[in-house]
């Protein structure tokens, strides 16, 4: 009521007590809603502090780097105006020591804190653990050093990587191994998540480029150096020597010290650590003399940071900031940039956070509560109420920090992942190239390649030279023989039949023949020693099936097969086989029969289409000599009957070179000299040909190669064990009731002489060598019919991905280049050579493909002179009949007396020809008889004119 008459009494005093009241609320009722959590203005709710935790081993290589860079990281955000204004961010820092139990123990009670954020930890080990706390509580956990692939599973959502994956780095490591040219690699690596996880998808990188892990080398966290040694001794008694070393900063020295000892880390081996020394070394300042003698030639991955501006000026005050740790070196490293890069993600995504309207609350979770009266105070953990929308906001930055740029891809992974290769030699490490996941291993700055197109291909990997353990510039050759006791056990097929190539011997090695002799020749030019035994394989009562000896090696039964074994298809699926030191290929041998001369074998040496197009161009190069030498020459005058025969005689005896008329004209004699020419070739073709033909034995044979032998339905020969018979069966269709297995030079030389009638076979289907030794060793009387239908090789058969393949194709190549191969072969298989095939005399035919050339030069020349015979011809009987009047007429008349007047236009083609027909000395008589009346016409018509004239 007082306050009705107050208002009444004075209306503008009661506004202005309305507009007091309601600002006052609009100020108090949030600082109410606020609590304990601080202030907040009317147009964005933020808080005066903002608490971010952060958790690793401080005294530790990354945790003496990262502390000091965290610190300075708060120091900057709160000392810039731009971000979180009116708010400070306060870091609480704990040590989890190492410990996976007390990094939970210090995880739960810094969250116990109400922070928004929690920095770390280092170790994959404890962020596994703690991803599960902040998963419960919504609280995101950004990590600069935890680098175990599987932390970015959709199992972590709230677990973010500010540093690089590892498994990135393993692919850089996967690229190198390809890039070197190794198969192999020896994992060393800490029994720990962050260890195994990463030496998995090492396995998995490899296996893309078609390589592996031959041995897993693992040993515990803070082993002993007598554990390791043991663990080393065991890794130097295999073959490969390319180790790649995945251990913690603070431990990873004490294998190469160990190795040294050892003698591991001269000549020959090959070490590959991963980020870890790097980032040890580069904190140890100054740098260890002792220290960089047990690493000389390794080879080792760092982050790549770009050098910008903003990471040269930081790098800059690193020695001033008074941060640094106390109780040991605080030595810099990319982890220290990968931490300040945190704290400013943090800062920048809590400021966004709070524009886009976030408020910083925390609300009790039911599932926590004290159970049993615990003292454990789980009801203190609560549950940040915006941490989905704050890991979102992260999720969305975007900006460029000292690392370089801090933004992340869909698989929660930083963008634009690379590496530096170093090559560690004397008191530092030396850049040899980049790797990247756009460009792979370049020797071009990663950031200068993402402006160009992207490209991973294998010709565009390049790196500088680099200087390797014992002071080897020559890329090592990555492994070497085992050296544990255990020689090669080497199968050798145990042949009843052609034991020149391979057969059971009474004396050391126990085998020989041209396969052995051949391996031993490449195995001594090997560069290291290669122990072996041999093994046979086969009850020597029949020979061995071949198949099931490479499956023998195959499944690690024996290490390798020596001996007459063929390179096919399904056998390369299994096992690795060395370049072919024989050439070898599926061929037909059957029965031949001589041919008997024929009284019609003059006519062999030319196809029908030759002997046909050379008739016809005798006729025809007598006919133009005939026209061209018809006016001028008497001898190719005369009745049409003589001038036939002329014709005739003239064309055939140059085939002997014995034609008696002369030629006249200039025309004719050039055709007549081409003619002779190709007379020439082919008289000389026929001789060599027919003299072949009479000379060499011919035979014959109903089998005139495959496809006539699978057409029939008679028996075939095959070698008993030989992969011939499977490929009839599955290749060519035959039916296997038609094969016949074979033993030995006995029985095929048996079955093809009694033939499929008397119980024998039609044919031998055999791989080239055996054949050629049993047709020596029968004196020839089968030959092979028709050619090769399949081409292939003897190699040695070694297991899979086996370096011994490789090193040994060199070998035999080797052996080839300077003639030692030919001398064994001489030496195991010298024969008397059946090289005659019962289809080569049809190829001693020569067809008009090989004369044609000749033929149509002379076509060509015929033609010329033709064309220039008939263009004088016109030219002569032109000047005949180009006159007028009784001029035309008495030129025609001459020609043709009898024949009674015409006009030029009435000339008929019987004119033409009988002009043409008549001798030359006539018509040249006729044009200066016509010449001269002319003249004469010409004279009395001028003087009648002048007479006339005065008149």
């Amino acid at each position: 009521m007082d306050i009705l008459q107050i208002t009444g009494s004075d209306h503008r005093s009661f506004m202005a007590i309305i507009q007091l009241l309601s600002i006052f609320c609009i100020i108090c009722v949030p600082m109410e809603v606020m609590g304990k959590n601080g202030n907040a203005s009317a147009s964005s709710p933020r808080p005066s502090v903002v608490n971010v935790g952060a958790l690793f081993t401080i005294n530790s290589v990354i945790g003496r780097a990262a502390k000091p860079a965290l610190e300075a990281a708060v120091d900057d955000v709160n000392s810039d105006s731009s971000i979180l204004p009116g708010t400070k961010l306060n870091l609480i820092t704990l040590d989890t020591n190492c410990s996976g139990f007390i990094g939970t123990m210090e995880a739960l009670q810094l969250v116990e804190n109400d922070v928004v954020a929690a920095i770390g930890p280092q170790s994959s080990g404890i962020a596994h653990v703690i991803s599960h706390v902040v998963n419960e509580l919504h609280v995101p956990l950004l990590s600069f050093g935890a680098t175990d692939p599987t932390l970015s599973a959709l199992q972590y959502p709230y677990f973010l990587r500010t540093t690089q994956s590892d498994y990135f780095q393993m692919f850089a490591i996967a690229d190198l191994v390809t890039y070197y040219g190794w198969r192999e690699v020896i994992a060393i690596f800490v029994d720990d998540d962050y260890g195994r996880n990463g030496i998995s998808v090492l396995g998995d990188a490899l296996a893309k480029k078609r390589c592996k892990i031959s041995y897993k080398a693992a040993f515990t966290p803070g082993a002993s150096n007598s554990a390791i040694n043991d663990l080393l001794v065991g890794v130097n008694l295999m073959e490969s020597r390319v180790y790649v070393v995945h251990v913690n900063p603070d431990s990873g020295l004490k294998i190469f010290s160990v190795a040294q000892n050892l003698g591991m880390v001269t000549k020959g081996y090959v070490w590959i650590a991963t980020d870890w020394l790097p980032s040890l070394l580069d904190s140890i300042q100054p740098v260890d003399v002792n220290t960089m003698n047990l690493l000389q030639g390794v080879v080792a991955l760092r982050h790549y940071t770009p050098d910008t501006d903003l990471k040269k000026r930081f790098m800059s005050r690193w020695n001033s900031l008074k941060y640094k740790n106390t109780t040991g070196p605080a030595g810099f490293n990319s982890y220290a940039l990968f931490a300040y890069d945190s704290v400013w993600l943090a800062a920048r995504a809590l400021d966004a956070f709070f524009n886009d309207g976030g408020r910083v609350s925390f609300s009790d979770d039911p599932k926590l509560h004290d159970r049993n009266r615990s003292s454990l105070h789980l009801s203190s953990l609560r549950v940040f109420n915006g941490g989905q929308q704050y890991l979102q906001t992260i999720l969305r930055m975007n900006f460029t920090g000292l690392s370089g740029q801090i933004q992340f891809d869909l698989d929660k992974n930083l963008v634009h992942p690379a590496y530096e290769v170093l090559n560690i030699g004397g008191t530092g490490m030396r850049r040899i190239g980049y790797w990247s996941n756009y460009s792979g291993l370049s020797v071009v700055a990663p950031e200068t390649l993402y402006r160009k197109p992207y490209n991973t291909s294998t010709s565009n990997q390049q790196l500088y030279p680099a200087i390797w353990p014992g002071e080897n510039s020559e890329t090592p050759r990555g492994w070497v023989f085992p050296n544990n006791g255990k020689p090669l056990r080497i199968a050798v097929p145990n042949r009843v039949s052609y034991k020149d190539f391979v057969a059971e011997d009474k004396n050391p090695p126990g085998v020989r023949g041209y396969c052995i002799d051949v391996f031993e020749a490449a195995i001594n030019l090997l560069p290291y020693p290669v122990p072996h035994t041999y093994m046979l394989y086969g009850d020597g009562k029949r020979n061995p099936v071949y198949n099931e000896l490479v499956n023998g090696v195959a499944q690690n039964k024996y290490d390798a097969a020596v001996g007459d074994v063929t390179i096919i298809t399904n056998r390369t699926k299994i096992v690795d086989f060395t370049q072919p030191y024989m050439e070898s290929g599926l061929v037909v041998v059957a029965p031949v029969k001589e041919v008997k001369s024929s009284p019609w074998a003059f006519l062999k040496p030319f196809t029908v289409q030759m002997w046909c197009v050379t008739g016809a161009f005798f006729l025809f190069v007598g006919a133009v000599v005939w026209i061209l030498e018809h006016r001028i020459n008497h001898e190719f005058r005369g009745t049409p009957r003589q001038q036939l025969i002329t014709i005739c005689w003239f064309s055939f005896s140059t085939m002997f070179f014995s034609h008696r008329e002369n030629t006249a004209s200039t025309l004719g004699r050039m055709v007549l000299i081409i003619w002779l020419f190709v007379v020439l070739i082919i008289n000389s073709s026929y001789t060599a040909s027919l003299t072949s033909i009479l000379t060499v034995q011919q035979l014959t044979s109903r089998i005139e190669g495959i496809d006539s032998l699978i057409s029939s339905t008679e028996p075939i020969g095959v070698q008993e064990g030989s992969f011939a018979w499977n490929y009839l069966i599955d290749e060519l269709n035959i039916a296997e009731s038609r094969l016949v297995k074979l033993q030995n030079q006995d029985e095929y030389f048996s079955a093809l002489k009694r033939g499929p009638k008397a119980g024998g076979v039609a044919a031998i289907v055999d791989e080239l060598p055996y054949i050629e030794l049993f047709l020596s060793s029968t004196n020839c009387k089968f030959r092979t019919v028709g050619q090769e239908f399949t081409k292939s090789g003897w190699g040695f058969a070694f297991q899979r991905d086996s370096p011994l393949a490789v090193d040994l194709s060199t070998a035999i190549l080797q052996l080839s280049e300077n003639g030692d191969l030919q001398k064994i072969h001489n030496k195991w298989l010298t024969r008397t050579e059946c090289s005659m095939q019962i289809n080569e005399v049809d190829d001693n035919r020569l067809s008009l493909s090989s004369f044609w050339g000749l033929f149509l030069i002379c076509g060509l020349a015929c033609f010329i002179a033709l064309t220039t015979f008939f263009c004088r011809v016109l030219c002569q009987y032109r000047k005949f009949a180009m006159g007028h009047g009784e001029e035309g007429e008495v030129g025609v008349e001459e020609i043709q007396p009898a024949r009674p007047r015409r006009s030029l236009r009435s000339a008929s083609f019987k004119d033409l020809i009988g002009f043409v027909d008549r001798k030359e000395t006539e018509i040249k008589e006729m044009l200066k008889r016509k010449a001269s009346d002319s003249k004469r016409q010409a004279s009395p018509s001028k003087d009648g004119q002048a007479s006339s004239s005065p008149a």
